[in-house]
C-alpha cells in the first residue's frame, strides 16, 4: 500500500476541492489504498444549509444534491488524484451517508507499473 505521506497528500487534495466548492471542507478525512482502489473517507462534510435540511428530515434532498455535485466535480477529483498518485483514474464513484455526515470517494486506478 502507499506510504502515509502520499495518502495524506491525496486526502488534502480532495479536502481542498470540497472546501473550495462547498465553502466548507470536511474536518475528519483519511485515504486508503488497496491495490488499485483508492478510498477517501470524509467526516463532518455538511454545510449549515445541509445540516438544517437533514434536521428537517430532507435526507433524500441532501443526498441527491451532494451526489449531483460530486458528479459535476468528477474530472477535478480524478485530476487531483492523478497528479498526486501518478496513476490514471479509470473510474470513480461517490457515496453519501447522510445520517453519519460522511462522504466517500472511491477511485479505481490503473495498475501500478510492474503489476500485471
Amino acid at each position: 500500500s502507499a506510504p502515509g505521506p502520499l495518502l495524506a497528500e491525496v486526502t488534502n487534495a480532495v479536502v481542498q476541492l470540497h472546501r473550495a466548492h462547498y465553502g466548507k471542507g470536511p474536518t475528519r478525512s483519511k485515504s486508503y489504498l488497496l491495490d488499485d482502489v483508492l478510498v477517501c473517507v470524509m467526516g463532518d462534510v455538511f454545510t449549515t444549509v445541509e445540516r438544517t435540511l437533514v434536521q428537517a428530515g430532507e435526507h433524500a434532498q441532501v443526498r441527491e444534491t451532494r451526489l449531483a455535485f460530486q458528479d459535476a466535480m468528477r474530472d477535478r477529483f480524478a485530476e487531483a488524484v492523478e497528479q498526486v498518485v501518478g496513476r490514471r483514474v479509470l473510474g470513480l464513484t461517490s457515496q453519501v451517508l447522510v445520517e453519519q455526515d460522511v462522504a466517500i470517494e472511491v477511485f479505481v486506478l490503473e495498475p501500478a507499473s510492474g503489476e500485471g
